[in-house]
């Protein structure tokens, strides 16, 4: 019997594989039946802000089927899922700047810098999930880690993301930390080039 992608993982570290790789009943496991994940299902930079309360969890999960083509290594996908242990553990979404119409429109990418929106080049880690019960264990860091290569090999020139500062002895909710914390992205050879506001930065690796 073949190995799944579940199977190639240790219960020490993280294993990643492209999001098209992955079962589909995985990455959902990852979301879990409830909570921030679940209701986004990462649709939150794509659907517009004006249309965002009438779109159904059952639509948003469908968008996102559509865009990972999950157990289809030949479909395009649009990030990576993380397995321990032989569980689905984690996601994170990479993809062009230019695929997440509401970052666009954001000021945290743009704030302070000259950058041309349209750049099809740069590419994004914009959003990680991790499943409850598996937090802590570096599960975004192998993800964080696994995007930099998988966005190079695809032509990109650049990778941004926009982490949250996270300090000692300051919590911060789990949902906040959907785009990730500067040390993911630092741990992983990013850089910061900007910071437009008081909680975030701009992280970026340039190829």
């Amino acid at each position: 019997m073949p190995k799944t992608p579940a199977a190639e993982s240790t219960v020490d570290a993280p294993s990643v594989v492209p999001a098209n790789e992955a079962p589909w009943k995985d990455l959902q496991a990852v979301f879990g039946p409830r909570g921030e994940a679940h209701r986004c299902q990462c649709q939150w930079f794509k659907v517009p802000s004006s249309q965002w309360r009438d779109v159904p969890v059952e639509e948003l999960a469908a968008r996102l089927q559509e865009q990972v083509g999950c157990g289809n290594p030949d479909a395009r996908t649009s990030g990576l899922v993380a397995y321990l242990g032989g569980e689905p553990v984690g996601w994170c979404a990479v993809e062009p700047r230019t695929a997440y119409p509401r970052l666009l429109r954001s000021r945290v990418p743009w704030s302070g810098r000259q950058e041309d929106r349209g750049d099809d080049g740069v590419w994004t880690v914009s959003c990680f999930a991790t499943r409850t019960g598996y937090r802590r264990r570096g599960v975004s860091y192998a993800l964080a880690r696994a995007a930099v290569g998988f966005a190079r090999d695809r032509g990109a020139r650049a990778l941004e993301g926009y982490p949250m500062i996270t300090e000692p002895g300051k919590d911060i909710a789990w949902g906040e930390l959907y785009v990730g914390s500067r040390s993911v992205f630092e741990a992983a050879g990013f850089e910061q080039v900007s910071h437009p506001t008081p909680r975030r930065v701009v992280m970026r690796i340039d190829f």
